[in-house]
């Protein structure tokens, strides 16, 4: 059996172009993102609101419900594979809002079926640099994406930021892990071994490492209102969270 030089011409070139389209950066996410955002931040650091003007997310009011993963401290497992399926199917939300003021933000009035935590972590933004679980909203999306397989979404939204390759330059290794186990029983198995060898851990930042970062960042975030983006709006949630049983989308 032979081909000839017109075909092998042919197929080279369709081979090329296959791999062309393969190469074809992302720009939106494979996946339907959402974020419930109390405004207990600096909107211009809000890594959350930020994706929302690039349009990479929806901004959800209190009184809208989530039929996906959400990822709340008010989970009672971690997120895995197994909840891959209903991500693709319903998306993954965050709820957005200080690790100081848990208390404050209604966890129970926010309608979502399958809250979920994440595994221990390293945050690599400005703002918590090196502090274990203190997550931004982008750091937690893209760590619950990596976990279940979607990393080139993940790097999308990471990519979104000056610091953002830090986030998997320090957690790499310990996401690998996570993302091959198959449920959250398997990732806490993971998370302890990890946690039980001290050696893995990273230490904390210094105080000046910490200015240095929030001086970088501030520098870096006093250029939004000429960035391109959208102005930023006002945060329904964190206006009129009282009265929020009467909204409607």
């Amino acid at each position: 059996m032979y081909f000839r030089e017109d075909d092998c011409q042919s197929s080279v070139q369709e081979t090329g172009e296959g791999e062309a389209e393969e190469q074809e950066e992302l720009t939106q996410p494979k996946i339907k993102l959402a974020m419930w955002d109390f405004g207990q931040c600096d909107a211009k650091k809000c890594t959350g609101r930020k994706l929302s003007r690039l349009g990479l997310l929806k901004e959800l009011r209190v009184s809208n419900g989530f039929g996906g993963i959400v990822l709340s401290p008010v989970g009672k497992h971690c997120v895995s594979r197994e909840d891959y399926s209903l991500i693709q199917k319903k998306g993954l939300a965050v709820v957005d809002c200080s690790w100081a003021r848990l208390d404050d933000v209604p966890f129970v009035r926010l309608r979502c079926a399958a809250p979920r935590l994440l595994p221990w972590l390293v945050a690599a933004n400005p703002v918590n640099y090196g502090r274990p679980c203190q997550l931004s909203c982008v750091e937690a999306l893209s760590a619950a994406l990596t976990i279940c397989g979607e990393e080139e979404t993940a790097n999308l939204l990471l990519g979104k930021f000056k610091w953002g390759h830090a986030f998997m330059s320090l957690n790499g290794e310990l996401l690998k892990a996570y993302s091959k186990c198959q449920n959250s029983a398997d990732i806490i198995s993971v998370q302890n071994a990890w946690l039980s060898q001290e050696s893995q851990i990273p230490r904390a930042p210094t105080d000046s490492e910490v200015a240095t970062l929030e001086s970088e960042d501030n520098i870096h975030n006093s250029s939004d209102s000429e960035d391109g983006l959208p102005p930023l709006e006002r945060n329904m949630n964190h206006l009129n969270i009282v009265n929020s049983d009467e909204e409607s989308e």
